[in-house]
């Protein structure tokens, strides 16, 4: 005898309907997985912004200063005042109070950044890194140096060397990336080649700035100028320390936006400024923000440590005005918390 048995099977219409329905599915999970990693990745960062804060403070509490950005003398100082030029940056400084005693004590801060071994100047701590600009990565970049002119060839707007003839001698200097820089301050000392421009020594604005070096046979053995926690008279809390610094998407390891972090010739290596004439970058893809500007690649805003050691996420739409009176240390004008 025989039976009816039933066979239970997808016909191709149902298979393509459930495949369909899965991918609608996909579709709207994936933004929110997407949403969920940056917000961790964000909270990574505020976390290493939070640490490389209080590396900050412990080199003020070693030394009794902020880490000075580089050594910078001014084109009218004395010819033996005159020293420091190409030394390293306050990322090496800080290198002691980052768990890297043993690389910090390779630096000499007396001696061009190039000059040490790229055993050194090519190591990246992870502190260093945004982990949404560059998430398990170890970026080095590339920097093309010229001898510069007998005595100091002078400077740019930018805060650059004035270039020499392409007859002199060129070489590429590999170095670690940053994606944190130091706050410089504003653009009211000016920028147009005098003494007084923010990029020479004792002149920035802000706390992590460019200062005169003590010299001693051509050699600088210290700071001249020493920003201290009573230096900034408008208030730790607020009062930039430092911040993420601007990278365009499409200039990620290139000169000039992504320098190597310790060259100390190149400011922007390792500072930023921020206020009138230079506005936070609109995220990554901003044409329109400048390579002395604070930028982030997180959606809404830009992470910033203030002196206090407290960090803060601040949009992009903040008031230019109120930008300038956070980044300057002195200009007595009292900022509301904003973020």
């Amino acid at each position: 005898m025989k039976t009816n048995q039933s066979r239970h099977a997808f016909t191709m219409v149902e298979l393509l309907v459930v495949i369909a329905i899965i991918g609608v599915l996909v579709g709207l999970l994936m933004p929110a997985v997407q949403a969920a990693r940056e917000a961790a990745r964000r909270m990574d960062c505020s976390n290493r912004v939070r640490q490389l804060a209080l590396a900050t403070h412990m080199h003020h509490d070693t030394y009794g200063y902020f880490p000075p950005a580089r050594y910078e003398s001014r084109p009218d100082a004395d010819p033996s005042d005159q020293c420091g030029l190409e030394t390293p940056t306050w990322l090496a400084r800080v290198m002691p109070f980052v768990e890297q005693a043993a690389l910090g004590q390779k630096w000499d801060f007396s001696k061009p950044w190039h000059q040490h071994p790229e055993a050194v100047r090519t190591v990246v701590p992870d502190i260093f890194l945004c982990p949404s600009r560059r998430s398990g990565t170890q970026p080095v970049g590339n920097r093309e140096l010229r001898t510069t002119v007998s005595g100091g060839g002078g400077r740019l707007p930018c805060g650059c060397p004035i270039p020499v003839r392409p007859t002199d001698v060129s070489m590429d200097v590999d170095g670690a990336l940053s994606d944190y820089a130091g706050n410089h301050g504003d653009l009211t000392p000016g920028a147009v080649g005098a003494p007084t421009d923010f990029y020479y020594g004792g002149n920035g604005t802000g706390v992590i700035i460019s200062v005169r070096p003590e010299c001693k046979n051509g050699r600088a053995i210290g700071p001249s100028d020493k920003i201290r926690m009573n230096s900034v008279s408008d208030g730790t809390s607020n009062t930039f320390l430092f911040g993420e610094k601007f990278v365009p998407v499409n200039q990620l390891m290139e000169f000039p936006f992504d320098s190597p972090a310790y060259d100390g010739d190149h400011l922007p290596a390792s500072c930023r400024l921020a206020g009138p004439g230079l506005r936070l970058a609109n995220g990554p893809s901003d044409v329109l923000a400048d390579m002395f500007s604070f930028g982030s690649w997180h959606p809404g805003g830009v992470h910033f440590a203030l002196v206090d050691g407290s960090t803060r996420f601040y949009s992009p739409e903040i008031d230019t005005k109120v930008l300038g009176a956070l980044a300057n240390r002195r200009d007595a004008r009292v900022v509301e918390m904003i973020r």
